[in-house]
């Protein structure tokens, strides 16, 4: 069987197992692959390779599949070489009926069609032989199958390889990444012992196209980050009877969003690639009743995709545009309240409201000089009664800074701004750096390649779009890191991050994935053309420049 049927055949049985996040069926998911891998001649010559490690801290009793394949054409030589994948999926309850077929290629394909509605051309693939449909096949059991393939090509001949080959198949990528967060723990104790010097990492998570018409295929070299900027909002309220007597925290809120919601003056631009631009998941007003008295606090964040802008970067970005709304505010106010004063015929006097904006840890300090040791105590009280209720960490950063505001002796009108969980770290692969350049070369030779045999339009570019694990094979330097865990309140209390182990694999990486559409979607699925052709020889051929194989064998 060749390379193109043994993935298909894999990403099948692999779609067939319902791993959806949180669920037990990621642990049945994780022992399939270590079943199948366990097969492998070189697993049963070394047994100890394989492995399935614990989710560290996981109530749910998780494990990542660990396999390394040890070169020996240079047995001095340390270098090494990651492969990641995922094998977690989201929820099938978008499937509506057709749940109980949501993991089943084949039976899917056959009633998905007749049961819902779709436009052309979706409907055209779904009913085509070229297209597999499946919860997971696309995001990303291809590209998991396609790793496991390139594990049992590897391990026929490890004499030919000049370094190490790990593979990590990881749980709860579609959740908090806890799979990946324990697995960076995993490689950084790994690397101390046996002296590896890893040079590149590689994900085979899903692609798709960027724009409608688009028949690119693409691999990326980097990857995007994201932050939670969030925002608290205290106004002074009033009586609805007397409005200009109150500054309402949902305008101050309002002129905030109009100023960050999809604002392209704040996307990141790196290498000529841009961004995309913040966007809100999240505004509300804390009344937990109805009342004609005016809202006084509001809470907002957004999803803040990076390139290359650190924590510091987007927390002044933040601040300034918190400001322009602060001042919108009191302006549109002023300005209403004028106009009221002449429809009324009353003697108008400006407002006293000032625009006032701080950091949380601005916020923090003020207060922790006014009430020393007590506030930590008070603190520490709110956590607790948090974490036994199992409020989740955007929840905890928010009545933290609550809780703070509340003790602080300065009620005047004010935004605060912070960070929440969770923080995906960007990886900029830079040319001029050395490993990123060994890995921009071989990417180049690789796709060069799959050019010459197939007839696909592929392309390179920086910065793989969509919030992976591959985050996490690289983080900022200290000094950038402060403003991120000194502004978000829930750092170290309720969320964890192992910044140092990170900082201690830190390598470039590529994302090399099978080409689909509907991630996510009732609708998803995989192509066959490229996924299981072009893809493949892209990612030995990349492989193999990085492990110094001699003598390439042509990819079957």
């Amino acid at each position: 069987m060749n390379h193109r049927e043994k993935i298909k055949a894999l990403a099948v049985e692999l779609t067939q197992i319902r791993s959806v996040v949180g669920t037990a069926g990621e642990k049945e998911v994780a022992g399939k692959v270590y079943d199948t891998l366990a097969k492998l001649d070189y697993f049963r010559n070394h047994p100890d390779n394989l492995r399935l490690l614990p989710v560290r801290d996981d109530p749910l009793g998780r494990n990542s599949v660990f396999a390394l394949i040890e070169g020996t054409l240079l047995p001095e030589v340390k270098k090494t070489l990651l492969c990641l994948g995922h094998i977690d999926t989201v929820g099938v309850a978008d499937y509506g009926g057709l749940q109980d077929l949501a993991t089943d290629p084949a039976a899917l394909k056959e009633k998905l069609a007749q049961a819902t509605k779709f436009s052309e051309p979706a409907l055209s693939e779904i009913l085509s032989p070229d297209w597999l449909l499946g919860r997971g096949i696309l995001d990303m059991k291809t590209g998991v199958a396609a790793l496991m393939v390139m594990l049992e090509h590897f391990s026929r001949h490890p004499e030919k390889m000049a370094g190490n080959l790990v593979f990590f198949a990881v749980p709860d990528e579609e959740g908090n990444s806890a799979g990946m967060l324990s697995a960076v723990q995993d490689l950084a104790e790994l690397q101390a012992v046996r002296g590896w010097e890893f040079t590149a990492a590689i994900d085979t998570d899903f692609m798709t196209f960027r724009y409608p018409g688009d028949e690119n295929r693409y691999v990326y070299v980097g990857t995007t980050g994201k932050l939670l900027p969030c925002f608290f909002l205290y106004g002074e309220e009033t009586h609805v009877g007397e409005p200009f007597n109150g500054l309402d925290a949902n305008l101050l809120a309002s002129e905030v969003m109009r100023r960050i919601d999809l604002a392209t003056d704040l996307c990141d631009l790196a290498d000529g690639e841009v961004a995309l631009p913040p966007i809100s998941l999240h505004q509300r007003d804390n009344k937990t009743e109805y009342s004609v008295q005016t809202a006084n606090t509001v809470n907002l964040y957004f999803n803040w995709p990076t390139h290359d802008s650190e924590p510091a970067a987007v927390l002044a970005k933040c601040r300034a545009k918190a400001m322009e709304a602060f001042e919108a505010a009191i302006a549109h106010l002023n300005a209403e309240y004028m106009k009221f004063c002449q429809l009324s015929h009353i003697p108008f006097q400006p407002l006293p409201w000032q625009p006032n904006v701080l950091t949380y840890d601005e916020l923090y300090r003020q207060v922790r000089n006014e009430m020393g040791a007590d506030l930590d105590r008070i603190l520490d009280g709110l956590i607790r009664q948090l974490r036994e209720r199992g409020a989740d960490d955007r929840e905890v950063s928010m009545a933290i800074v609550d809780e703070v505001h509340k003790h602080c002796s300065d009620k005047n009108s004010k935004i605060v701004v912070y960070f929440a969980p969770p923080y995906y770290p960007h990886n900029f692969v830079r040319d001029g750096d050395a490993r990123s350049d060994i890995l921009l070369s071989a990417v180049e030779q690789a796709v060069a390649t799959a050019r010459q045999r197939y007839d696909y339009p592929i392309v390179t570019r920086k910065f793989y779009p969509y919030i992976s694990d591959l985050s996490y094979c690289g983080i900022a330097a200290a000094e950038h890191m402060d403003k991120l865990t000194g502004n978000m309140p829930a750092w170290q209390l309720t969320y964890h991050l192992p910044v140092q182990a990170i900082q201690s694999i830190s390598m470039p990486v590529v994302n090399i994935g099978p080409y689909g559409k509907d991630a996510h979607k009732l609708s998803e699925r995989v192509c066959l053309n490229y996924s299981f052709d072009a893809m493949p020889l892209i990612l030995q051929r990349t492989m193999e420049i990085l492990l110094g194989v001699d003598n390439q064998e042509e990819p079957t």
